[in-house]
C-alpha cells in the first residue's frame, strides 16, 4: 500500500492505470481493415507519426481519418475507423470509477493522460455512462494533451499542470504506467509510483 501521509493531490494517468488497454487488438482491427504497419506508430506509453500530432491536438479528428485512409486502398467509413481505434480499449471497471469517487473525498484527484478526442467521447459514452457516472464525477479536472498541445514524458506538461492546479510537487503523487513519465515527474520532485499490470490499484490505495 502506498503511504499517503502529506500528500494533498492524487494525479492519475488514464490508459493502462484507470483504462484497461490492448494495443495488438487495435493493430489486428486496422489490419483487418486493410490498414498494415499501424504498430510502427502505436506504442503502450506513446505514439509516433500522425497518431502522436492527433494527440498532441495538432491535427483534427477528420485529418487523422484522412491519414488512415491514406494507409489503405479500401474505402473506410469514419465509423469503421473510429471502432478499430476505440478497440485500444478493453475496459474501465466500476470499482475503479467509484474509487476515484471515493479518493475525491479526501484529496484533489486529477487525470493527466496522453490521449485524444475519440478516444475520451468514447470513454465517456461508454464506460462512464453504463456506471451511471460522468467524468466529471471522478476527477476535479483532466488535462489532455489534445487539448494543450503537449505530451508526457516532455516536463513542460507536468509544469503546466502543477502551475494552473497552483501545487506544490512534494505534495502529489502521480500514479503512471509508464517509465519515462515516472522519472519525469521524479525530476520535477513530484511523488510518483509506477504501476505494474498485475498491481490492484484499489490495494495499493487502501481502498480495498
Amino acid at each position: 500500500m502506498i503511504d499517503l501521509n502529506h500528500i494533498s493531490t492524487l494525479i492519475f494517468d488514464f490508459g493502462g492505470v484507470i483504462v484497461e488497454l490492448d494495443k495488438d487488438r487495435c493493430v489486428d482491427n486496422f489490419k483487418a481493415l486493410g490498414v498494415a504497419d499501424t504498430d510502427k506508430f502505436l506504442g503502450n506509453f506513446a505514439q509516433k507519426g500522425f497518431f502522436l500530432r492527433f494527440e498532441k491536438g495538432f491535427i483534427s479528428e477528420s485529418d487523422f481519418r484522412a491519414g488512415i485512409r491514406e494507409m489503405t486502398s479500401r474505402m473506410l467509413t469514419d465509423e469503421d475507423i473510429d471502432r478499430a481505434w476505440c478497440s485500444f480499449i478493453v475496459n474501465i471497471p466500476k470499482e475503479k470509477i467509484e474509487l476515484l469517487i471515493s479518493l475525491r473525498k479526501r484529496y484533489k484527484v486529477l487525470m493527466l493522460s496522453n490521449t485524444n478526442s475519440i478516444h475520451i467521447r468514447f470513454c465517456k459514452e461508454r464506460y462512464f455512462r453504463e456506471a451511471g457516472r460522468r467524468l466529471e464525477d471522478c476527477f476535479d479536472k483532466c488535462y489532455f494533451s489534445y487539448e494543450m498541445h503537449m505530451a508526457k514524458p516532455d516536463e513542460e506538461i507536468f509544469k503546466a499542470l502543477l502551475d494552473d492546479a497552483g501545487l506544490l510537487p512534494e505534495e502529489c503523487l502521480f500514479l503512471d504506467d509508464g517509465e519515462q513519465n515516472i522519472e519525469t515527474a521524479k525530476r520535477l520532485g513530484i511523488n510518483s509510483y509506477c504501476l505494474k499490470e498485475s498491481e490492484d490499484l484499489c490495494a495499493l490505495l487502501g481502498y480495498k
